[in-house]
């Protein structure tokens, strides 16, 4: 009888199940990775209230809709027009205008030092590249 060569079945289904542990492996880590995304997005709006509360205390005015920001957050341009003082932050979430009240927002409350991030106004609007 001649030798055959070749794999055995169980040498076969060795590799099957070391490459199933590690398909395992990077699809558990691929959830990892999202779970920890939603929790960090869930973590940023659970902030934008503490902003805003922090805001009014510090300021007594609505940041994005602070008329006197200029006065009394440093580094606020001198050119910020928008704010009306009307109690009410308004303009598109994803408003690319420098002056609506909803970009301001964020521009006040991270110079005030409530928020990290970028303090420059937007060139062009949210996911434009």
């Amino acid at each position: 009888m001649k030798k055959q060569s070749g794999f055995t079945l169980i040498e076969i289904a060795i590799v099957l199940v070391i490459i199933g542990l590690l398909l395992g492996g990077v699809l558990k880590g691929q959830e990892l990775i999202n779970s920890a995304r939603v929790k960090n997005l869930a973590t940023d709006f659970r902030s934008v209230p503490v902003f805003i509360y922090g805001y009014q205390d510090k300021f007594r005015a609505l940041p994005g809709d602070d008329p006197g920001v200029v006065a009394h957050v440093n580094g606020t341009p001198a050119t910020t027009s928008g704010p009306t003082g009307n109690g009410s932050i308004g303009g598109a979430w994803n408003s690319g205008i420098h002056t609506d009240e909803s970009v301001l927002f964020w521009q006040h409350v991270r110079l005030a030092g409530l928020a990290p991030g970028s303090t420059t106004a937007p060139t062009t609007p949210a996911g434009v590249a």
